[in-house]
């Protein structure tokens, strides 16, 4: 059977989709492009965004056009199925909740197995699912529901089974990393950690995103092990404290600066990475300025940007939106091009250090690239080295967005 799956959004529906596609090559199917004519499309969808449900739809027309079995699933399918319907009637729509069904859907065989497949060379592991922040802006929670921990336990096996195939880096991710084991007696996000530098051999482990709020000291102690990648990507959203307070942001400005200003201070070559959301309901110009100002002055390496798209079910979805458009495109072209420019100033700072990187894809005939420690991405003129494997290179300039180096012995 051939199969094809197309992801949007978030890492957590990544590794999803990746677990989908371990458990179905293992039963022995084909897993194709969606021009490749498949059986079978799974669409796993995502609805953060206006844009994002729109990219969805395009998918789902796409595989009605092929004529193939269509099944959707993800967080645009668990809010949208007569949406869904009116496009296709026969398609399937899979409950967030019940994903993995589909391998049985597919198969017949309800056996699933723990991962050491996948095509990343820096692999996702889910240990978290859901989120009772309810962030006023955010559908997320009414989605994927409250938070879930996976047991520790097979997050251990989860790990040592890719560091056995091979894998020197886990990236471990949720949708929100510092609910991790408040489901559970005696457990949170820092145990975790302790248990699995305990447990498993892996050679680095990467945290996907974390809420300033449950940075502590104790984490940061785990962070200085050589284990731990030096990256933490910490939302801002605003950096005005009104915006912060009509979006259900649990923390002020100056909490935030004083905790990035900690974490730069204890780990000087970390790269620290943020969320902002531009055109939020009662934004002015005062509000926009005060963000941008404490981006221009923290030791922020990159920002991941996004124009406010009200979600339904939230509680800014009936504030006012801004009707300047033009002012918000404004000032998202400001905050991207402060953004290319903290980006910059990083990788400048790191040229003539040397750095191990993650080999991920080949290039070209003699050129390789990779993710280092500190999430530079890194070219180097060297074709026979295998993907996963753990490299140091010395920096020695920058091409385009990405860092040049030479391979260290």
């Amino acid at each position: 059977m051939k199969i094809s799956i197309i992801t949007l959004g978030c890492k957590v529906n990544q590794y999803e989709s990746n677990y989908l596609e371990a458990n179905l090559v293992r039963l022995g199917c084909d897993i194709v492009k969606l021009s490749e004519n498949p059986d079978v499309a799974i669409i796993n969808t995502c609805t953060v965004t206006s844009k994002s449900d729109y990219q969805s739809r395009q998918f789902i027309r796409r595989a009605t056009k092929i004529g193939c079995k269509l099944i959707v699933t993800g967080c645009y399918a668990q809010l949208n199925k007569k949406r869904i319907l009116e496009i296709n009637r026969e398609a399937k729509i899979v409950d967030n909740f019940n994903k993995y069904s589909i391998i049985k859907m597919l198969t017949n065989i309800n056996e699933c197995y723990t991962l050491n497949y996948s095509k990343r060379a820096r692999p996702y592991i889910k240990i978290q699912d859901g989120c009772n922040n309810y962030c006023s802006y955010c559908i997320v929670p009414y989605v994927r529901g409250k938070s879930r921990s996976i047991p520790p336990e097979d997050i251990i096996e989860s790990i040592t089974n890719y560091e056995k195939n091979g894998f020197n880096e886990i990236v471990l991710t949720g949708i929100n990393l510092g609910f991790y084991g408040k489901d559970f007696n005696h457990l949170n996000l820092n145990l975790l950690l302790k248990d699995i530098l305990l447990k498993t051999k892996i050679k680095r482990i990467r945290l996907s995103s974390l809420e300033v709020n449950n940075i502590n000291e104790q984490l940061l102690e785990i962070m200085s092990d050589s284990r731990l990648c030096k990256h933490i990507h910490i939302p801002l959203q605003s950096g005005d404290d009104k915006i912060l307070r009509l979006m259900n942001r649990n923390y002020t400005v100056k909490g935030f600066v004083k905790k990035i200003e900690e974490i730069k201070k204890r780990f000087n070559d970390i790269c620290i990475g943020t969320d902002i959301i531009v055109g939020f309901p009662f934004e002015e110009e005062k509000e926009f300025l005060n963000t941008y100002n404490i981006i221009k002055r923290l030791p922020i390496s990159y920002i991941h940007l996004f124009k406010y798209s009200p979600r339904p079910f939230t509680n800014a979805y009936n504030l006012p939106s801004n009707k300047n458009i033009h002012d918000t495109k404004r000032r998202f072209n400001m905050l991207k091009d402060l953004c290319i420019l903290k980006r910059s100033e990083f990788y400048k700072y790191n040229i003539g250090k040397t750095v191990d990187i993650i080999v991920e894809d080949y290039i070209s005939d003699k050129a390789i690239i990779g993710t280092s420690n500190n999430y530079l991405k890194v070219i180097t003129c060297k074709k026979d080295i295998p993907l996963k494997s753990l490299i140091n290179v010395k920096l020695k300039s920058i091409i385009g967005d990405v860092a040049e180096g030479d391979i260290v012995n």
